[in-house]
């Protein structure tokens, strides 16, 4: 279907829900085709080829709500699942909060973000990728025995949002990564880890050797990992792992679960919830990222920037329509969620937070996602290096970081220029004082 057929689908929908006799609809439509190759031990070992389609409608009727989704985008199809979501809404509560997001709101300029990169590759030459990657890291250390193998993937789509505002706009997008994992081993234990890069646009991407470097590198550097006994220690989250922390500090300010009282993060807009040094802002007119929109899941304008977290303080929570009326604010233009993320840093590189630090754990692996949002108690399973006098002294394993994640974000001390580009969160090494270490 092409993306002029996609629009049209979109308007039939809207157009049949009203001659139905309903108040507000809104309409999602999804076309995805990609391609993922896999090598191992330098030869192929699986193909998959992706071809998605979805049609998603939400109605609202007298306070109600219905939704229904399907893959057939004709014109029974259409009708049929619009006709589902009617009868889903008969039976729903009514809600005041239900609808669509505030006409006023709807977004009225267009913004090319340069979402959309096709990969001129075929499957022979996603194949090479993929055995160059694995090759340069087994071949970088003879400690590298295995290899769980390297993947290439490629993959573009197309989608439309309508409602019945008379809002339409449609995109396309890409996504292409590639990655590798290896098992090294010296006689004594063996252990494993991987690399990956990602982005919309191949070009940008690290070269396939690059990759399989920094994965057997990786690997090889956990090897003779140990425990370490239980001790209260000062905490460094390598840049990879520190975007946990944050995706945890955003998941408590959501709407849902503040106004079901539901976070510790609950009645917090205003006051100072991490040092004054950080600010974590979104952007999502950034060119070419992962996580940019001009407008959100309803329609309403994204800004350039917005500060969520500005100089410590938290500025607001992160809103959808239903959730603002919830709690009697404004949507922030978040239905969908937070687009891509940047945390502010403190200009240390990563090799002047370990000399800070002294002594402590550097954290590269985190396990298991014991974590309360309501109450912030925060425990995980890690693995790591083991610093004193500011160098890494040995690898760590089967141990677990704990604290409650209030005092975590104010026992932040230092945030490194270690940018982690990848994914929708820029973030450097985050370090954190007074933590508690459960080892042996």
């Amino acid at each position: 279907m092409s993306e002029l057929n996609l629009a049209k689908a979109a308007e039939f929908a809207i157009d049949y829900a009203k001659k139905q006799g309903i108040d507000q609809s809104e309409v999602s439509l999804h076309l995805g085709n990609g391609i993922s190759i896999a090598a191992r031990q330098q030869e192929l070992e699986t193909v998959e080829k992706h071809n998605d389609a979805q049609f998603v409608i939400s109605v609202y009727k007298d306070h109600k709500t219905g939704s229904a989704s399907s893959a057939d985008m004709s014109e029974n199809g259409i009708r049929s699942t619009v006709d589902a979501a009617i009868s889903i809404a008969r039976h729903t509560g009514a809600d005041p909060c239900f609808g669509l997001a505030d006409a006023d709101r709807i977004a009225t300029q267009e913004k090319d973000l340069d979402l959309y990169h096709a990969w001129d590759v075929n499957e022979a030459q996603m194949l090479d990728i993929a055995m160059r990657c694995e090759r340069a890291a087994v071949e970088s250390s003879e400690l590298i025995t295995n290899s769980e193998g390297a993947s290439v993937n490629s993959y573009s789509g197309l989608d439309v949002y309508a409602n019945s505002h008379g809002f339409l706009s449609q995109s396309r997008g890409s996504q292409h990564s590639i990655s590798c994992s290896v098992i090294g081993s010296n006689g004594d234990g063996m252990q494993r880890d991987y690399w990956y890069h990602s982005g919309r646009d191949a070009a940008t991407l690290d070269s396939p050797e690059e990759i399989g470097l920094v994965a057997a590198k990786r690997t090889v550097a956990r090897l003779d990992a140990r425990q370490i006994p239980s001790c209260q220690a000062t905490v460094m989250y390598d840049s990879a792992m520190a975007k946990s922390l944050i995706s945890h500090l955003i998941g408590a300010i959501k709407g849902g679960a503040i106004y079901k009282k539901a976070s510790f993060m609950l009645d917090k807009v205003g006051q100072e919830v991490l040092p004054g040094f950080m600010t974590i802002a979104e952007n999502p007119h950034k060119m070419g990222a992962i996580s940019s929109a001009w407008h959100d899941g309803e329609g309403i304008a994204t800004p350039d920037y917005r500060a969520i977290v500005d100089g410590g303080r938290l500025e607001s929570y992160v809103l959808g329509s239903y959730t603002a009326r919830k709690l009697g604010l404004e949507s922030t233009a978040n239905a969908g969620g937070v687009r891509n993320l940047s945390v502010s840093n403190t200009g240390q590189t990563t090799e002047k937070l370990l000399s800070d630090m002294g002594t402590g754990l550097l954290v590269t692996e985190l396990i298991g996602s014991g974590i309360n949002m309501v109450s912030g108690d925060y425990s995980r399973g890690a693995a790591g290096f083991w610093v004193e006098n500011g160098e890494i002294q040995y690898p760590v394993e089967e141990i677990t970081v704990a604290g409650n994640l209030t005092d975590m974000y104010r026992n932040i001390v230092a945030i490194g220029d270690d940018y982690d580009n990848r994914g929708s969160t820029e973030c450097g090494s985050i370090v954190i004082e007074n933590m508690t270490i459960a080892g042996s």
